[in-house]
């Protein structure tokens, strides 16, 4: 029999990303980014200019921050020390939205603070590939955990069999995001691992439903 899986994204789970995002823009493009709740784009602002920034600008500012600046990303408080122990008894896999040509970064970037584990890149909602690797690893049971809401939706679509925990390490934007638990999609909402790892080690074992 499989051990059990789980399934995880990076950023603000794993790692935090927007606070170092936001010290960069300001530091290197001299660009406003304030961490309180509102669309991505809409977020951002240029200080020496009106003019609002396009969503290919911040998409272009965002994978220039990956290629270059992934890392300063340091980890959430207890994300390291939580995943040892959970793959004492389960398998861990990361499942993060870049592109494919940055997935050995990623790799690399996890080794480098203590986290060895498969990485699975991916653009896009997350249902579909979830899917396929809990299906290619055979699990009997299985946890995701992702911070952004839309990715639980799509998990439960595609995967409703997986338990689906909300997460959302940065504590500058959890009040601000989305909960997949209120709206149906997540079984739970918790945002930090002291709390979050008995939560998974109980669901793994089968002690929730």
């Amino acid at each position: 029999m499989s051990r059990p899986l789980v399934i995880t994204d990076c950023d603000e789970v794993l790692l935090h990303m927007v606070r170092h995002f936001r010290d960069w823009l300001d530091r290197e493009h001299n660009v406003a980014f304030e961490l309180e709740g509102n669309p991505f784009v809409q977020s951002m602002r240029r200080r020496d200019s009106d003019a609002d920034l396009t969503e290919a600008e911040v998409w272009e500012l965002l994978g220039a921050f990956f290629d270059t600046e992934m890392e300063t990303q340091e980890p959430i408080a207890g994300a390291v020390d939580s995943i040892a122990e959970l793959q004492r008894e389960a398998d861990v896999v990361v499942l993060t939205n870049l592109v494919d040509a940055r997935n050995e970064a990623r790799r690399r970037q996890l080794r480098d603070i203590g986290i060895t584990a498969p990485v699975f890149t991916n653009q896009g909602p997350k249902g579909g590939l979830l899917r396929r690797i809990v299906e290619e690893h055979g699990a009997s049971r299985a946890v995701f955990i992702d911070d952004i809401a839309k990715h639980h939706e799509s998990a439960m679509e595609h995967a409703g069999h997986v338990h689906r925990l909300h997460f959302c390490g940065e504590p500058a934007i959890a009040p601000h995001v989305p909960c997949a638990h209120e709206a149906g999609h997540a079984h739970a909402r918790i945002d930090n691992w002291a709390e979050a790892l008995p939560w998974i080690i109980e669901t793994l074992h089968g002690e929730r439903q």
